[in-house]
């Protein structure tokens, strides 16, 4: 129920990281290491963004969606080698693309 969830869990930023690890989970790229990679960027993305929404230290916010920056590139980038080397559909590599890039403006404007 929406109404349990804490303040940053109702932010469009947090739900598009989490759509954004749902959507690379379930891709279910065909190449192990690039599977392991994009999974552990994404959730990464994920966790790293969740812990710097809800602090007020503008510092410790600014490290945090940093990091979730870094990792948001590498998991666009290990979907789109994926794509290129036919071990994921186009099509899931192109929601990660478009939600990497939804992420990145949010990003941006968060810090």
């Amino acid at each position: 129920m929406e109404t349990d969830f804490l303040p940053f869990q109702r932010l469009d930023a947090y739900r598009v990281a989490k759509e954004l690890a749902v959507v690379v989970h379930r891709s279910a790229v065909r190449d192990a290491e690039l599977r392991d990679q994009a999974t552990r960027a994404a959730m990464s993305t994920f966790l790293r963004l969740s812990e710097g929404l809800p602090l007020d230290a503008a510092g410790m916010r600014r490290k945090y969606f940093a990091e979730a920056a870094g990792s948001l590139c590498e998991t666009v980038a290990a979907m789109d080698l994926a794509e290129a080397i036919g071990a994921v559909s186009p099509e899931d590599a192109a929601m990660a693309h478009s939600l990497g890039h939804r992420l990145k403006r949010m990003l941006r404007a968060l810090k």
